[in-house]
C-alpha cells in the first residue's frame, strides 16, 4: 500500500488516538463539578480518579488477553463502548443523585478497560504505518495528546458549568469516537507461535516500562502540585497554569520536533533525554523563584513526547509479535503507575518533599539506564 492511501486509515488514526485520551484529560475536572454538585465538596473525585486508574493497572494485561483471538479492531471498539457505557452510567448515577460509591464504581469500569484499549490502538498503528514512518506518527499522536490535554479540560469546565452531569456525557461520547473512526485491519501474521508462552516482560522491557513510570511520576508532581507551587510562590490557586501551560507547550513543541526528524533516537541521546527531565524536577523541587521552577517544568516538558516516542518504539522492537498490544498496555500503564506514585507521595510527605522524591527516582532511572549502557558496550 502507498503512502497516499494510507493518509485517510492514518488521519482517522489520529483523530481516534486524540479523543480516546479526552476521558482521562476532561475526567478531573468533570467528576470534580459532579461531586461537587452530589456532595458539596471535590473529595469524591479524587475518589473516583483513583478508582479509575487503579483499576486500568490492575485490568490492563487479564482483558487484553481476553482479546487475542478476535481481530484487533473488533476488539478496540468493544473497549471503547464499554468504557462509554460505564462513563454514561457515571453521568445517569449522578443526575438521579446516587450514592457516590457507584459512581466510584462505575468508573472504576470505565478505567478497567482503559489500559487494554490503549495497547489496541497502539497495535493497529503497526498496520497503518511502515516502520520508517512511525517515529513521525507517534510524533504528531503525541503532539495530538498534548493538545487534547490542554483542551479538554477547558471544554469539561464549560460545559460542567452549564451542568455536570451534560459534562461527563459530552466527556463519554468524544471518548466513544474510536469505536466509530479507527480503521479495520487485520491481524499482523505471527513467527511466534512455536513460543506461545513468551513472557512479556522481559528484562529489556522492563527497564523501559521503569522508565516510563518514573516520567510519569514526575509529570503527575508538576501536574497535581502545580497549584501548591503557585501558593508558594504568593500567587493564587489560578495561576497554577503558569505551570502546566509551559508544561503542555514545550511537550508539543518535543512532539513537534520528532515527527520532523522521524527517526528513533539512540540510546545515548534516551539518556541525555532522562538527564534533562531529572535536571528539570530537581530544578522544581529546589523553588528558587517562579522564573526558574517555570525553566524547570519546561524542561520536562520538552523531553517528554521524545521520550515516550522512543518508549513506544523500543517497545515494539522487543515485544513479541503476538504480544504487542499487551507490551502497549503495559507501557500505558507504568504510566498511571506512575501517577499513583506521586499521588501517594504527594498525599503522605510535603509538596518540597514529594518533588525532592520525585526527583530521586528520576536519578535513580538515569543511573540504572547509564547502567545498562555500560554493560551494553562491554558485552561482545
Amino acid at each position: 500500500m502507498t503512502a497516499t492511501s494510507l493518509s485517510a486509515p492514518l488521519f482517522r488514526w489520529y483523530v481516534s488516538s486524540a479523543t480516546f485520551a479526552v476521558p482521562q484529560a476532561a475526567g478531573p475536572v468533570a467528576f470534580a463539578l459532579v461531586a461537587l454538585a452530589l456532595t458539596g465538596d471535590t473529595g469524591g473525585a479524587a475518589a473516583m480518579i483513583l478508582a479509575l486508574t487503579l483499576a486500568q493497572v490492575i485490568g490492563a494485561i487479564p482483558i487484553t488477553r481476553l482479546g487475542r483471538g478476535l481481530p484487533p479492531t473488533t476488539f478496540l471498539r468493544m473497549l471503547v463502548g464499554f468504557r462509554t457505557v460505564a462513563l454514561c452510567a457515571v453521568a445517569v448515577l449522578a443526575q438521579f443523585s446516587a450514592p457516590l460509591v457507584w459512581l466510584i464504581a462505575f468508573s472504576a469500569l470505565a478505567g478497567a478497560v482503559t489500559g487494554s484499549a490503549f495497547g489496541y490502538l497502539r497495535a493497529v498503528l503497526n498496520e497503518l504505518t511502515a516502520s520508517g514512518s512511525m517515529p513521525r506518527a507517534l510524533g504528531i499522536a503525541a503532539t495530538l495528546n498534548e493538545v487534547t490535554f490542554v483542551l479538554a479540560p477547558v471544554l469539561a469546565s464549560g460545559l460542567g458549568t452549564i451542568s455536570p452531569v451534560f459534562g461527563v456525557l459530552a466527556l463519554a461520547a468524544l471518548g466513544a469516537v474510536p469505536a466509530l473512526l479507527v480503521p479495520t485491519v487485520k491481524s499482523a501474521p505471527t513467527d511466534d507461535v512455536h513460543a506461545p508462552d513468551a513472557s512479556s516482560v522481559t528484562p529489556a522491557i522492563l527497564l523501559w516500562l521503569i522508565c516510563a513510570a518514573a516520567g510519569g511520576s514526575t509529570v503527575a508532581a508538576l501536574e497535581i502540585g502545580a497549584v501548591g507551587l503557585a501558593l508558594q510562590f504568593g500567587y493564587a490557586p489560578a495561576m497554577a497554569i503558569l505551570f502546566t501551560v509551559p508544561l503542555c507547550v514545550a511537550s508539543v513543541a518535543g512532539g513537534i520536533w520528532v515527527s520532523f526528524l522521524n527517526r528513533m533516537a539512540t540510546r545515548k541521546a534516551v539518556l541525555i533525554q532522562l538527564a534533562i527531565m531529572t535536571v528539570g524536577a530537581v530544578i522544581v523541587s529546589l523553588q528558587v523563584s517562579m522564573a526558574v521552577t517555570v525553566m524547570g517544568a519546561v524542561l520536562v516538558g520538552a523531553v517528554l513526547a521524545p521520550l515516550g516516542t522512543y518508549y513506544s518504539l523500543v517497545l515494539d522492537t522487543l515485544a513479541p509479535r503476538n504480544k504487542r498490544a499487551e507490551v502497549f498496555a503495559l507501557l500505558r500503564t507504568a504510566n498511571s503507575v506512575g501517577v499513583i506514585v506521586a499521588s501517594g507521595v504527594m498525599t503522605i510527605v510535603s509538596l518540597p518533599t514529594a518533588l525532592v522524591v520525585v526527583s530521586c527516582l528520576m536519578a535513580s532511572v538515569v543511573a540504572i539506564v547509564s547502567l545498562a549502557l555500560i554493560r551494553q558496550h562491554r558485552s561482545p
